[in-house]
């Protein structure tokens, strides 16, 4: 099949890549020509574990191709993605403007009938908008082409997307005829022998559903943050009991472990774009409103430990930061635990020493850009060199298993502060390391 896929972002250049990689030919467009030429260089602008061979293995067999000209791309494909961003309004709102841009582009140059998928997570109501503007810019042309607009969410974990795509747990289409539900039938045919779960909707329940599955995750976590904080306070241990819980087939291990809060391009903002959505129909969405507040509060808690345990004027004090993405295998850190963090303690007037295996340009050029207490180290154990504490944010794999030797003697104060709780207590008292974690009283003593 032919498939255009506009926009080369996260879910555009995963999603496009994948089409590719069985045997469909794809173009992926976007407006920006220096990440186009990139790519075509064999250049990818994200950090996602096994995505730059996939795609320059397809691009020598020329099952992918990049371009700035969305006409070009049309004229060739009859089925067009729609994988822009929908950054987060100031009013909490999904911005569409980038959609509806897309829409527009797609009436101009469209020349037979056109499959149109939206891909981007969007709010109830969107797949109309797209075909309203479509369909004016087909009116503005005196043409009777004929389209679809289907919707197609996507549900990918970033570190973990090219299996999430190859390998998806299910296909959830919005369609409102036979004919677009058996193209897409026809393009995710090969999927469906890893599963079964291809679910056929309506387009506003398909809309619907990628939100609703963020914020029940969303939700999880900010719960297990909650029950993490009591334990703390009641002297119990929240890590015996996330196995007391987990065990129960109902709730399940995934997304009950406490630590810093949620982050990343999804959570965040779909949660936030859900309770807008709801106010605009009259509903007041308090649990979501909860979910929000909680982890907005819970990205202080490792602050307020290190505030308790050297007092609040950080002033002469260096703390090393062991991750700055919002979680592991990925560069993103929109939305990152350690933003905040990093931000309250330099404003408490310490200096960071940061370390991440890949997110540290991100950091540099964008998220902590002009915050000239921050340093930026080339390894885990130089973060550490001089600092008055470790402080762990992000649970890479090359954390879990340190010179636990090492890090006591590059400190000043033996003091590791988990945000993820990847240690044991116990554990660490053999090397004579004060550990402050998530919902555990600690083990030693603090002072104001």
């Amino acid at each position: 099949m032919k498939i255009a896929v506009i926009g080369t972002g996260y879910v555009g250049l995963v999603t496009g890549t994948c089409f590719a990689n069985m045997g469909n030919t794809v173009w992926c467009v976007d407006v920006d020509e220096k990440k186009i030429e990139n790519l075509k260089r064999g250049i990818i602008p994200i950090y996602e574990p096994g995505l730059s061979e996939m795609v320059l293995n397809n691009f020598k067999q020329r099952n992918l191709n990049f371009t700035t000209k969305i006409q070009e791309a049309l004229e060739i494909c009859n089925i067009c993605f729609i994988a822009v961003g929908t950054p987060m309004g100031e009013d909490g709102s999904a911005d569409l403007h980038y959609v509806l841009d897309v829409a527009e582009s797609i009436g101009k140059y469209m020349s037979h009938h056109m499959y149109v998928v939206d891909k981007s997570t969007v709010p109830v109501g969107t797949a109309e908008k797209v075909y309203t503007r479509i369909q004016e810019e087909l009116s503005k042309r005196e043409s009777n082409l004929t389209f679809d607009v289907i919707s197609n969410p996507e549900f990918l974990k970033e570190g973990n997307a090219i299996s999430d795509c190859m390998k998806p747990d299910r296909i959830v289409i919005g369609i409102n005829n036979e004919d677009a539900e058996e193209i897409m039938r026809e393009l995710y045919k090969p999927y469906l022998m890893n599963t079964e779960n291809f679910i056929v909707m309506d387009i506003a329940s398909a809309e619907m559903t990628k939100y609703a599955a963020n914020s029940m995750l969303a939700t999880k976590i900010s719960f297990m943050n909650e029950i993490s904080n009591i334990c703390e306070r009641v002297g119990a241990d929240i890590n015996k009991i996330r196995k007391g819980i987990g065990s129960d087939k109902r709730i399940g291990y995934s997304f009950i472990y406490p630590g810093c809060g949620y982050g990343g391009s999804c959570f965040p903002k779909d949660v936030k774009a859900l309770i807008k959505t709801a106010d605009e129909y009259g509903y007041g969405a308090p649990l979501l409103q909860s979910v929000e507040e909680v982890n907005n509060t819970q990205k202080l808690v490792l602050v307020e430990k290190v505030k308790q345990r050297f007092s609040t004027n950080l002033l002469g004090k260096v703390f090393a930061v062991w991750g700055l993405a919002f979680k592991p295998d990925t560069d993103d850190m929109r939305e990152s635990a350690a933003i905040t963090i990093i931000e309250e303690l330099t404003e408490l007037g310490a200096e960071i020493q940061a370390y991440d295996p890949k997110a540290m340009d991100e950091a540099r050029e964008c998220y902590l850009k002009g915050n000239e207490r921050v340093t930026y180290c080339e390894s885990k154990y130089d973060a550490l060199k001089g600092a008055d504490a470790l402080v762990l944010v992000t649970e890479w794999k090359e954390f879990r298993s340190p010179d636990f030797y090492e890090i006591k003697e590059r400190l000043r104060n033996p003091v590791i502060f988990d945000g993820r709780n990847q240690y044991s207590a116990k554990s660490l008292e053999k090397y004579g390391l004060d550990y402050y974690q998530i919902g555990v009283r600690p083990s030693v003593e603090v002072t104001a």
